[in-house]
């Protein structure tokens, strides 16, 4: 499962630049190659993982907030430096940092594939975002520097039909390795991927850059990794220690500092990573706002949605890896129909209409209790979410690229890209706390109303912050070993239900949101093309 699903403006960002070095049609062909390949393996890393979950928690006795940190690792380097890896590229080169960003991306996932314990494995997580921060931009870029913009149309279309592919089968095939192999076996795939990237690339990819680049914001880009580190480090680690901790204190007074110092620095700066300037029109800040509430919703709720279906429901990994399948089914087949809403009612009404579906398919993920079939309780709310999804994502790509001068188009796009992506990295963490102290309580009550021994309650004490891994002690009589089980499941429940009631509320919020915030200029322009997947 995603944590972090269709980001709205990837093919906007292709769109809004011109072609600099223009490919023959059979070096075009090995340029969609490349960039495709690079692509989906960081898609496919950034959903397959999800389902690895329940097997790291097993094999490396990780915690909750350990496998929050795999999850996070990864997406913090991705979400912070997304835009200093596009303007790497524009300044030093695009197929020498793209090259940097694969190579590092397959030492990383050796890495991780080798990791004899979870703290290894997570270093190696945030090794392997930095190397998606320059690959995911830097394939994107290729291709709208190879490709003019009469072929540019198709050449998106190909880019986007096979990461949807790959994002669909991604999943389905990790749950196959992780089930008959090992979860190691998922990192391993990249690395000859990446190899045939890079011989592609050195003998058939053309070099380019932009002449007129300027300076790096690199003072930005180092304050908001730390700054969004800390943060992240502060929610994470206040569910195991609580917030009076003073390491958690004091990283989010860091996190403050930091993050309120790189705001001050990008207005004081010429050539800002983030221009703030963006945000004085209100239809760019609505659509933001919009993106970080809807996106914070999905990746949220979705990162405890395999830990469901395997640790509870008892779902095989290649079938909780199927189980997302008709969600990007139904994205892929309903993205251009999503477009034409645009054309005929405007940006406004999609983007309110489209959230609300997404909060009723988080609503129906309400009803799955214990042993819940497929096809009665969680098919209905995939498909549901989907459909919801779909019909956002193509408006919102039209609001945020008619919400700014055309001049601005790109660096729109990359702002509403990351503004996605880090809604999703702050989502699990907050999220992460609300379940866990949920899962507490429930357990509590369960137990207290079982009354069970207090060996028991002693042994469970350290196991909760595995939430539905919790093992149970050896010596204890079947009977009670199955009561404890069934009050671990009902707990985990318990608080699943409520992540997915936040879900709910967050995606009805976004909605509002749209009404509230996104002006009637955003439906006067026909909608640009969309991307159908990323991670």
């Amino acid at each position: 499962m995603p944590t972090s699903i269709q980001d709205p403006c990837d093919e906007s960002i292709i769109r809004s630049r011109f072609a600099s070095a223009p490919c023959s049609k059979i070096a075009g062909r090995w340029v969609l190659v490349a960039t495709t390949l690079a692509s989906s393996m960081a898609f496919i890393d950034s959903t397959v993982v999800n389902v690895a979950l329940p097997a790291l928690q097993a094999n490396l006795n990780a915690t909750i907030v350990d496998v929050q940190w795999v999850i996070e690792a990864y997406s913090l380097l991705l979400s912070a430096l997304l835009l200093v890896g596009g303007s790497l590229g524009d300044h030093y080169g695009r197929r020498r940092v793209f090259l940097i960003g694969v190579a590092l991306f397959a030492a990383a996932s050796t890495w991780c594939g080798l990791a004899p314990d979870i703290h290894q494995l997570i270093i190696a997580r945030a090794a392997q975002g930095l190397g998606a921060a320059l690959l995911v931009p830097g394939s994107l870029a290729i291709i709208s520097s190879s490709f003019p913009e009469n072929e540019r149309g198709r050449a998106i279309g190909t880019w986007s039909g096979f990461s949807a592919i790959t994002t669909a089968i991604g999943p389905v095939v990790g749950g196959w390795l992780i089930e008959h192999l090992s979860w190691r076996a998922i990192f391993f795939i990249n690395i000859p991927i990446a190899l045939l990237i890079m011989f592609i690339s050195l003998w058939h990819v053309p070099e380019s850059s932009d002449k007129e680049s300027k300076g790096l914001d690199w003072l930005g880009a180092i304050l908001v990794t730390f700054g969004l580190a800390a943060l992240v480090y502060g929610l994470i680690e206040s569910s195991r220690l609580g917030f009076g901790d003073r390491s958690v204190f004091a990283s989010l007074v860091a996190a403050a500092v930091l993050l309120a110092f790189f705001l001050i620095i990008e207005t004081r700066i010429s050539n800002p990573m983030l221009p703030l300037v963006l945000f004085r029109s209100q239809t760019f800040t609505g659509a933001n706002l919009l993106t970080f509430l809807l996106y914070s919703a999905l990746g949220g709720t979705l990162f405890f949605l395999p830990l469901n279906l395997i640790q509870v429901q008892h779902y095989s990994a290649t079938a909780a890896g199927a189980a997302f399948l008709p969600f990007i089914l139904i994205m892929f087949l309903l993205s251009r129909w999503a477009g034409g809403l645009v054309e005929r009612y405007g940006s406004k009404i999609p983007l309110v209409v489209g959230p609300l579906i997404a909060a009723l398919g988080f609503a129906l993920f309400m009803l799955a209790g214990l042993n819940a079939g497929y096809w009665q309780t969680f098919f209905p709310a995939v498909a549901v979410l989907g459909t919801g999804m779909a019909v956002s994502v193509a408006p919102l790509t039209t609001t945020v690229m008619n919400s700014v001068d055309q001049n601005r188009v790109g660096i729109a796009s990359g702002v509403n890209n990351a503004v996605a992506r880090g809604a999703g990295l702050l989502a699990i963490a907050v999220l992460g706390i609300v379940m866990l102290h949920s899962f507490n309580d429930a357990l509590d009550r369960r137990l207290t109303y079982a009354n069970v021994p207090p060996a028991v309650w002693q042994s469970l004490q350290p196991q909760r912050t595995k939430l539905a891994a919790a093992s149970l002690p050896n010596e204890l009589d079947q009977m009670t070993q199955q009561l404890v089980g069934q009050t671990i499941a009902e707990s985990f429940v318990h608080a699943f239900r409520l992540i997915m009631a936040i879900g709910a509320t967050l995606a009805a919020a976004s909605a509002i949101v749209a009404w509230v915030l996104i002006g009637k200029a955003a439906q006067k322009e026909s909608p640009r093309s969309s991307k159908a997947f990323s991670d």
